[in-house]
Parts: C-alpha cells; structure tokens; sequence
C-alpha cells in the first residue's frame, strides 16, 4: 500500500530540488544558454510532476484540480526530452552547429505531440484509427532517440576532455539524468497503459527515484558549489613545475619541439594516453599541462589546431599543388576527409580547397 502522505511528500521535495538546481544554474553563469535550457527544463519536470499530483489515484486531500492548465503542461512535459538533448549538445560539443534534422524532428514532435493532446481532448474520431496509435508511438520513439543523442554526446570524447569537473559532470550528473529521462519516457510512453497517472504504483516508484536523484543532486551542488568544486579538483591537477611534465624544464617550448617538429600528431588516431606514453609522464599531468598552458579544454581541439596549421602549409605550397586535399588530410593524421574539412573550416573559416584557391 503507498502511503498517500509519503507520496505527497516526495513530489514536493522533488519540486523544490528541481527548481533550486536550476535557480542555482541561473544564478552561476545567467548568460549561458544551456543554463536557460536547463531551467526550462527544470520548470517542465516541474509540470510533469504536477500533472501527476491531479491523478484520479491521489488521495483527495492531497489532490490537485489542474484540469485548465493541463494542455500547456502535456505541452511542457513532451518538450523534455528534446531539451535535454539540446543541453547536452551545447555543454559537450560547444562550438559545433547542432543538427538541422535533428532540430526540426523535435520541432515536429513537440508540434504533433500538442496537437494529439488537443484531438483526444475533443474525442477527435481519427483517434480511434491505427494511423494515429502509430503516429503516437513514432513520437515517443523520437522522444527516446533524442535522449540517447543527448547520452551519446555526453559519453563521447570524455577522455579527450580536459577539463575535469567537466569530465566528473559528464558522468556523475549529465549520464545518470540522461539515463532516469530516458528510463520515465520509455516506462511512461511503453510499459504503463494510460501512463503513470493511471497507475499508482509505476507513479509511485517513477516519483520517488525523481526525488532521489533530484535531492542527491542538490546536497551535492550544496556541498560542493561550482566554485568550490573547480577549486577541489584544480588542486589536483594544478600545474606546477612538478606536474607538468617528466622534469622541470618541461614547458610549452619544449613539448612543442617534441610535439610539433616531431609531428608526432601526424599520428593518426593519436589518443591522449598513447601521447602520455610517448612523453613519458602520466596522463593527468599531460591533460592538467595542455589544459593550463597551452589553454586548450579538449584534446581533440588541440589535435585539430596542429593538423590544420600542418594543412594550410602544405596546401599553399607550390610544390603540393598537384596533392589532393584528402592526401594531404591523410598525411596531417585525419582517417577521412569529412572531418579534416569540418575543422579546417571551422579554424579558418574556408574550406581547404578554398583556402588552396586564395593563396595560389
């Protein structure tokens, strides 16, 4: 038997952990855009939270009569997913163009989403039809694909991350939310007739890991803030002339004239460990060396910084005039040509066949 009160109670705690995670994000970098996504968010577990308080299982004196405002939250609480994949994308792969398809399959889905909502509430007759039974469930399977995008890009490039709360951040908040998001879509949307508010007990166990996890994270951020956090960790890998290489002459001149006329990117598939190894010294101390001095946060940045200044020499060169720009991609250390073009352009702004034709 659920306890009415103790229900009652975990969704509250849920509510004000939920809100004071994102008010603390607001109030720590209010300009970022993933902060405002993250609120919005955050206000919208807020309604999905509430939708549930109104359901014909709660015990009347706890219930909530949120009848007149049901559309907006049905409408807030299918936007979650897409959001999260947003948030996701903007955190972990800053600086890159987020996908068009992508954009406008959450747009469809949040428009349609709003739309089926609207038609049930009119007893529309297509309801009853299988077109729309399979169109309803084409959209929850938008919803899932959309948090395993966000979980992807979370996951992917964590070792080539260099900075570290952001690599504590990936797994310990991002992948665990990402994961409880994409575990209630899929509960909710699947395995729940009528979803949690017609069932007391899916609500129940879906509700409580909510607060959970929502309470963990806030004793988390309590205890550790961001500030004090970065501090933590920076004493670990704060650069010195002990840390930053396997002697204390080990400086920016001198990994340039191991890393650069070595070409030792050239390496194609280069990893941050094998790097390590070469160089002799630990990895954190490489990441804390390449992170603090040389003032890169992902390895792959760096990687790209060096290939593609490697690149541009080689593609003005009169005497590489008649070498394709994929030879040239090859020999830079890139495995394809997709990739070498996407962070050329990114650098200089032009493609490297553009850039070819400008300083011919």
């Amino acid at each position: 038997m659920i306890s009415p009160l103790l229900l009652f109670a975990a969704q509250v705690v849920s509510i004000f952990s939920v809100l004071l995670l994102a008010t603390g994000y607001l109030k720590t970098d209010p300009k970022s855009a993933s902060s405002k996504i993250f609120a919005s968010i955050s206000v919208f577990v807020v309604f999905y939270l509430l939708s549930g308080m109104g359901a014909t299982h709660i015990d009347p004196q706890f219930r909530l009569d949120l009848s007149s405002w049901q559309p907006v939250i049905n409408f807030g609480v299918s936007a979650i997913s897409g959001l999260f994949m947003i948030y996701c994308f903007l955190i972990f792969q800053e600086g890159e163009r987020f996908p068009i398809p992508l954009g406008v399959a959450f747009c469809l889905q949040v428009f349609f989403d709003f739309i089926a909502d609207s038609m049930l509430r009119i007893d529309d007759p297509f309801t009853v039809s299988n077109l729309f039974d399979w169109s309803v469930v084409a959209m929850d399977v938008f919803q899932l694909a959309f948090v395993a995008f966000a979980i992807y890009w979370t996951v992917k490039g964590w070792r080539a991350d260099l900075v570290a709360d952001r690599r504590i951040l990936r797994w310990f908040i991002i992948s665990l939310q990402g994961s409880l998001i994409f575990t209630v879509v899929f509960i909710e949307n699947f395995l729940l007739v009528g979803g949690s508010e017609s069932n007391a007990t899916g609500q129940a166990v879906i509700v409580y890991s909510i607060a959970l996890f929502t309470l963990g994270m806030l004793v988390a951020a309590l205890r550790f803030d961001f500030v004090s956090l970065s501090n933590v960790i920076r004493k670990v890998t704060e650069p010195s002339a002990e840390l930053v290489g396997a002697s204390p002459n080990f400086d920016k001149a001198s990994f340039d004239s191991i890393f650069k006329k070595g070409q030792l990117y050239r390496e194609a598939g280069l990893t941050i460990s094998t790097l390590a190894k070469t160089l002799n010294i630990p990895e954190y101390r490489l990441r804390a060396f390449i992170h603090r001095q040389l003032g890169f946060r992902n390895f792959n940045a760096m990687l790209h910084d060096y290939r593609v200044e490697d690149a541009s020499s080689l593609l003005i060169d009169s005497e590489n005039s008649a070498i394709p720009v994929l030879t040239i991609a090859l020999t830079v250390g890139y495995q394809s040509i997709t990739p070498f073009n996407n962070a050329f352009r990114k650098i200089k702004g032009v493609t490297p066949s553009e850039y070819r034709k400008q300083h011919r």
